[in-house]
């Protein structure tokens, strides 16, 4: 009995010995093939892979790649059939065109600040007897950064505010000698005199600034998450093409009568 139980421990200790080593070359194996790249919010991102530098030149009848993060699905292609995850519906594909050649790159369109994190691709093989293989073929760490910019105006001048992405969906706004923060925009408002969404583009203009506008405005996505963040300082003169109404007006008046002063009194001359 004694000889059967430490029989039984070795085998035991064997086989997790054994377990421990696949575990390690697994971990290894997703080291080696691992990737970092970075991007600013709103851009195209480009997730490398090249499932020939696993699988050699065999030939895939049908190419069947996975892209996953270790929480969900991302994407998954078989031959014409496609699955994206819901979060990156229209924003996720593979090169079709060059697939069979090896590129099955992931690439993310209007890339978001939340799409950071770790992403694996595999492929799956059929074997004999119709078994299937998931193959592990690259790692990427993906890492997503705000914008940050400084601008500098004159009173009287505009600013153009720009978005990056169709995500963002808010603008908030902290004064020079403020702690609050204040709603700006909010997409869908309509345009006003001051606040101005471009048509077609992903910007903000923000018109006739006055000095309470300097600070620090910050575009959120859909998540709260910073997309952007501007410092704003307003100093300097009043802006050349900057003009109220009422002093144009002054002005023009003021001109008009001195041209019919000098034409009364050059026709006074004609008389004398």
């Amino acid at each position: 009995d004694v000889f059967s139980c430490v029989s039984l421990r070795f085998f035991i200790f064997i086989q997790c010995l054994q377990a421990g080593a696949l575990v390690d070359s697994s971990s290894l194996s997703s080291a080696t093939q691992q990737l970092s790249i970075t991007y600013m919010a709103g851009e195209e991102a480009i997730l490398p892979c090249s499932w020939k530098s696993r699988l050699g030149e065999v030939a895939l009848p049908t190419c069947h790649i996975q892209w996953v993060t270790p929480m969900d699905t991302v994407f998954e292609q078989w031959g014409e059939k496609k699955w994206q995850a819901p979060e990156f519906e229209g924003r996720v594909r593979v090169p079709e065109e060059k697939l069979g050649s090896g590129n099955c790159s992931l690439i993310i369109s209007d890339v978001q600040i939340g799409d950071a994190g770790r992403y694996d691709s595999f492929m799956v093989v059929e074997g004999a007897r119709s078994k299937t293989t998931r193959v592990f073929i690259q790692g990427v760490s993906l890492f997503v950064n705000d914008h940050k910019s400084y601008q500098s105006h004159r009173p009287g001048e505009d600013m153009v505010l720009q978005l990056h992405t169709r995500h963002s969906v808010r603008v908030v706004f902290q004064g020079r000698n403020s702690s609050e923060w204040s709603d700006v925009w909010m997409r869908g408002d309509n345009n006003s005199q001051r606040l101005e969404k471009h048509l077609l583009l992903e910007q903000l203009t923000v018109k006739r600034l006055k000095p309470s506008d300097e600070g620090i405005y910050k575009v959120l996505d859909e998540e709260g998450l910073s997309v952007s963040t501007v410092q704003l300082t307003v100093e300097g003169e009043v802006a050349p093409n900057f003009c109220h109404k009422g002093v144009a007006a002054k002005r023009s008046s003021s001109a008009l009568h001195t041209m019919l002063v000098l034409l009364l009194s050059f026709r006074a001359l004609n008389f004398l």
